[in-house]
């Protein structure tokens, strides 16, 4: 695209773009809900839903069936979520002039394809290992939106938060990353109990009890650093603050929803109550590691001293060019 964007351009698509975030979320709270309650092969077949074809009502007054509300609500949420992605990617290509950014729109396109492709043979292949996969890539997905939100908004385009090169800058640089990569690992062991065992799994479990510790301290050594070393960048502390609470809440849903499943699991019960925790544990899941993408990729940026003595490469129009990190000039001080 040749002409430079307007703001309201880019207010439209951020906005759109965390529309589609979302509904991503709703999607994976509502996948979370089909494995708590067990209804993931509600319809054993795919793309097919008891031998119908009808997207919208395959089986007669389907919503009244709890399974049946649950997987097919799941695969609807699912079509919608395909659809607005596919929007996403095509409206990036054809107005963002970044050209790694279209191809990141694409990308998640690529990545709701396979997950809806996996999804499918989970269920023609009866596969629980393939359901945890299934898992695992939808937050992958999320995560890839999340940060294409965040590339999108103000604070990116116009260099807000830059840090100056210095060790510290480089140490929080390490944990921010360390942070994001041990917190996603986290969402896996958490699917492998999710999908096998109902979550009771001893030395899986007591894995992700320890991971989940390993993680606080991370994240807490993230904020340290943000406070301690950058009172000064606004940007950066802010994100540090949103990334500590989000943590505290998802080890409080944590440590509720184990204490629950470990009372109910010898009488062979799950309750509402331990449907809802962990529901809502694995949607705190993904709000903590999208606040940490965007906490890392603050943190990677090029630094003040990269952008100011690299060619200034925006044309008068404003337009950028291919060696152009960010969209605009900053409007403000480099650091907030």
């Amino acid at each position: 695209m040749s002409r430079p964007l307007s703001g309201r351009d880019w207010t439209w698509r951020r906005r759109y773009t965390l529309f589609t975030v979302l509904t991503t979320a709703a999607l994976i709270s509502w996948g979370g809900f089909v494995t708590s309650i067990e209804a993931g092969m509600a319809f054993p077949d795919w793309p097919t839903s008891l031998g119908s074809y009808n997207l919208i009502n395959p089986v007669d007054r389907w919503w009244a069936v709890t399974p049946y509300l649950a997987e097919h609500g799941h695969r609807l949420i699912a079509a919608f979520v395909g659809f607005l992605t596919i929007g996403l990617a095509g409206w990036t290509w054809w107005s963002d002039p970044r050209t790694w950014m279209r191809r990141l729109g694409f990308a998640a396109l690529g990545l709701v394809l396979l997950q809806g492709l996996l999804g499918g043979l989970r269920v023609v292949w009866i596969s629980v290992d393939l359901a945890m996969v299934h898992a695992c890539t939808a937050q992958l997905f999320f995560a890839t939106l999340v940060a294409m939100w965040f590339f999108t908004t103000d604070t990116w385009r116009n260099r807000r938060g830059l840090f100056s090169a210095s060790p510290e800058a480089a140490r929080f640089r390490t944990v921010a990353t360390a942070a994001t990569a041990l917190i996603y690992l986290q969402i896996v062991l958490g699917a492998f109990l999710r999908q096998h065992g109902r979550g009771i799994d001893e030395g899986a479990a007591a894995l992700h009890v320890t991971g989940a510790f390993a993680a606080t301290g991370l994240v807490l050594a993230v904020f340290v650093l943000a406070q301690k070393h950058f009172d000064d960048n606004t940007v950066i502390r802010r994100a540090s603050w949103v990334l500590l609470g989000t943590v505290g809440v998802q080890f409080a849903l944590g440590l509720s929803a184990f204490i629950v499943m470990l009372y109910e699991a010898p009488q062979g019960l799950r309750s509402t109550l331990q449907v809802l925790l962990t529901v809502g544990h694995l949607v705190g899941g993904s709000v903590l590691l999208g606040a940490s993408v965007v906490t890392t990729l603050l943190a990677r940026r090029p630094t003040m001293e990269a952008f100011s003595t690299a060619a200034d490469a925006v044309p008068s129009d404003g337009a950028p060019t291919s060696r152009e990190p960010a969209l605009a000039r900053p409007r403000t001080p480099a650091s907030s």
